[in-house]
């Protein structure tokens, strides 16, 4: 089964779904499997490591991949994005942040410019800066968002675009990880999706076992926004209108509001914190997660994930076609 739509035209796949650019978790390994089976994977750039880009683009072999970046990290080091763009990557993906003068650089390279946005204002500094494809991310998303939850941003914003710029391309995020949340993002004006806690519970991510285990386990009142993670990481966002998601767990329960108390210890909870990460101890480190854990059971291959959700979203608006309201 396929859904053809302008994303996947503009994109050149089969299949209107993207993996999310997370920041250490999407390597190229599983960003090559979304991309074998039919989406596109966007390797996760994050903060900016230039070794770890290197080899998980090595990783991705010739795979077709794109790139995403933590826009604000990404500019104290410009030579991250012309590291990656020298890869010709299927597409280049910006979030929190000012968008030029990269958007510029990307552009004059013919890399189709992916923006994520959180809010209206957002949509229209991207807007002008040239995207050719807008992902609306819903604060129901697992790492850093904004306010706006999914099921209103995005009509919104398809609304918007249909009216100030008719070929920019709609994608919604947030909370969305089965062919319902698929077909419910097409009904309400978006062209594809982009998923990021789903693809963490699959066999190619590169996310500790303790961590696919804690998602699959969660349900959907499992996880909070704190300030915490960021903090005991020394990840210091210059908007503190985005606020990461994580699940709540024995470090976020004895940390979230007393922030300046880690800043007083930082080097001892630094390293305790990243201990536990590296051991995959889910309960004493952050695990950035989103609200659509309540429907993940399971840790298949990624391209089982693409295979699942494109068939459930074809028979849903199959379906939702031929219903009659009595």
């Amino acid at each position: 089964m396929r859904l053809k739509t302008r994303l996947t035209e503009r994109l050149g796949i089969e299949h209107p779904i993207l993996l999310a650019p997370m920041g250490v978790i999407a390597g190229g390994r599983l960003a090559a499997a979304v991309s074998n089976a039919g989406g596109l994977g966007i390797i996760g750039g994050g903060y900016g490591d230039a070794d770890w880009l290197e080899q998980q683009f090595a990783a991705a072999g010739n795979t077709r991949v794109g790139c995403g970046f933590i826009t604000w990290s990404m500019a104290r080091d410009p030579k991250l994005l012309e590291q990656v763009l020298a890869k010709q990557p299927a597409a280049l993906m910006l979030s929190f942040g000012e968008v030029e003068p990269h958007a510029t650089k990307i552009k004059s390279q013919g890399v189709p410019l992916i923006c994520q946005v959180q809010g209206m204002k957002y949509l229209r500094e991207a807007v002008d800066a040239g995207a050719d494809i807008i992902v609306a991310e819903g604060n129901e998303a697992g790492g850093h968002s904004g306010h706006r939850g999914t099921i209103t941003l995005v009509p919104e914003a398809a609304d918007y675009l249909a009216k100030h710029s008719p070929g920019t391309i709609l994608v919604a995020a947030g909370g969305i990880g089965d062919g319902r949340g698929l077909a419910a993002a097409l009904m309400l004006g978006a062209e594809g999706v982009l998923a990021g806690t789903r693809f963490i519970a699959t066999k190619e991510s590169e996310a500790p076992e303790g961590f696919r285990r804690a998602i699959i386990d969660a349900d959907g009142d499992a996880t909070m926004k704190s300030n915490s993670v960021d903090v005991v990481r020394k990840r210091y966002w210059p908007n503190s209108e985005f606020v990461v998601r994580v699940l709540k767990n024995s470090f976020v329960n004895k940390w979230h509001g007393r922030e300046r108390e880690i800043e007083q210890a930082i080097d001892v909870e630094f390293e305790r914190f990243w201990g536990a990460f590296k051991a995959g101890d889910a309960d004493n480190s952050g695990v950035l997660m989103g609200e659509v854990s309540g429907i993940i059971r399971d840790a298949p291959p990624a391209a089982q994930i693409v295979e699942s959700m494109v068939a459930e979203a074809c028979r849903l608006l199959g379906e939702s076609s031929r219903q009659v309201v009595r």
